[in-house]
């Protein structure tokens, strides 16, 4: 494949970032890429290690002169999220993302980019190798599994670092330091269901709802982006006033942490209902379509005819699924009183997958700077599904980043950048989830900063990485390395 990225400076952080793409890393599936960065240590004489779980880090001595300056922790994700377009035959087991070029963004075709925490970890690498750079002691930290889990940081043991400031590389805003971050917790719902024969005389029919933005559930969850889980939700619901429908499949969204971007239904009517179903439907899509017409512009609402299913579920369950995904709530529940503009407490419908044969799970995740609140959030929804008749559980949760703004290493990195750029970097707490908390737990002496280039769409086929603000985020990082005694 063509090296698209060659012509970019810096060099060699997106040849770094190139090669990164070619190598496959879903969440859980980190061993190719473990493996490349063993390989990438050993070829450069660094010291290197893994843990039980499958955390790297890579060691590189001080420069001569800067041995007894404090060893830096400079700390990424391998894996990436895997989401790629309906219509992209794509196996991300095995297949190279392929990214090119345009207009001022690196973007992928027609998948994720996985610029998060790709670049991040191309910055680590370009730090490894590089013979111009005046640093103390450095120790680059790759752990597994951040998207899907945060295993590796939860798994991390006392012991497998030796510094005492870390660098977190995993911020998408450019100009912006991370002091903090919300905890979170996931809630899943599993349905019971029955199947029932297809009614005799019945015609099938396709519902799609596509074309939404999608995005972090953390990050873009206040800009009221459309969620495909609600608006397939409040369709058949809203058809359930007219039509006597059977519910054969309601399959939307991928990921805990992502905005569910497309979702589709099956149903079955009676042939003599069709047509009013589809007239139906077209009304209540422009209905829609008009609500949506600014914040999801490129919504597309289908109906059609497809091939008989083998069965539906009974009408209960149809019901008591459809209600609680209605009164699922989803978005932002609460605005920080501690950071202004910050959201404090949200949750998200990620998804809606027919699991078996007769089980039906609901996926949902909440987030929140305070920890009661986070576990406010679980029981709210908690109620709703328990009320459906669903089996609720919960995951073990993670903890926030308090923040803490006296930091040295944060002083640190704000009068570099202001020497850098001639302007204040914002300072504040991200609504996503960080590493970092769990950091803490094993090392609770650590100073933490997190900070990176501006990243767009991460989470969704619309992920793209800026290359101006890559350039800024690399000469940043390296004068702080500089600066610090």
């Amino acid at each position: 494949m063509k090296n698209m990225l060659s012509d970019l400076q810096p060099q060699p952080l997106f040849n770094n970032f190139e090669q990164i793409c070619q190598v496959p890393r879903p969440s859980k599936k980190e061993e190719k890429i473990r493996q490349f960065l063993m390989d990438f240590a050993k070829s450069n004489q660094l010291e290197a290690k893994t843990d039980e779980t499958g955390n790297v880090v890579i060691r590189k001595p001080a420069v001569r002169g800067k041995e007894h300056v404090q060893t830096v922790i400079l700390q990424t994700h391998m894996d990436m999220v895997c989401e790629k377009n309906s219509d992209k035959v794509f196996d991300f087991d095995n297949d190279a993302i392929e990214p090119f070029v345009e207009d001022g963004w690196v973007k992928a075709n027609g998948t994720t980019l996985g610029a998060d925490c790709g670049i991040g970890i191309a910055a680590q690498m370009a730090v490894l190798t590089a013979q111009n750079i005046s640093h103390g002691p450095i120790e680059c930290l790759f752990t597994v599994d951040e998207e899907t889990g945060l295993t590796g940081a939860n798994a991390l043991q006392p012991g497998f670092l030796e510094g005492k400031i870390l660098l977190n590389l995993d911020s998408e805003d450019e100009g912006e330091m991370f002091i903090g971050c919300a905890g979170g917790i996931d809630t899943l719902a599993t349905f019971s269901y029955e199947k029932q024969p297809v009614p005799a005389g019945s015609a099938a029919l396709k519902i799609n709802v596509a074309g939404l933005t999608g995005g972090h559930s953390g990050d873009d969850i206040h800009k009221n982006r459309g969620n495909a889980n609600k608006i397939l939700t409040r369709i058949l619901r809203e058809l359930s006033k007219e039509i006597d429908f059977e519910l054969a499949v309601f399959d939307g969204g991928n990921l805990r942490n992502a905005i569910a971007r497309e979702a589709f239904a099956i149903i079955t009517v009676a042939a003599s209902q069709k047509e009013k179903t589809v007239a139906a439907f077209n009304i209540f899509a422009a209905i829609l379509n008009h609500e949506f017409e600014r914040n999801e512009p490129g919504l597309k609402l289908k109906i059609g005819s497809i091939e008989m299913p083998e069965s539906v579920i009974d009408k209960s369950s149809k019901i008591k699924l459809l209600a609680a995904l209605d009164g699922c709530p989803h978005g932002v529940l609460e605005m920080s009183t501690r950071m202004e503009g910050m959201v404090e407490t949200s949750t998200n419908l990620a998804s809606v997958k027919f699991a078996s044969p007769d089980k039906i799970v609901v996926t949902t995740s909440q987030r929140s700077e305070i920890e009661s609140r986070k576990l406010m959030a679980a029981s709210m929804v908690e109620s709703v599904f328990t009320l459906a008749g669903a089996v609720v559980e919960h995951s073990d949760g993670y903890p926030g980043w308090t923040p803490n703004p006296d930091a040295e290493i944060l002083k640190t990195v704000v009068k570099s950048y202001e020497d850098l750029f001639g302007a204040k970097p914002i300072v504040r707490s991200i609504h996503a989830g960080l590493e970092c908390g769990l950091f803490l737990e094993k090392y609770p002496y650590l100073d933490m900063v997190s900070f990176g280039p501006t990243i767009k769409g991460a989470h969704s086929p619309e992920e793209r990485l800026d290359i101006e603000t890559t350039q800024k985020f690399w000469k940043h990082l390296v004068d702080v390395l500089e600066r610090i005694k």
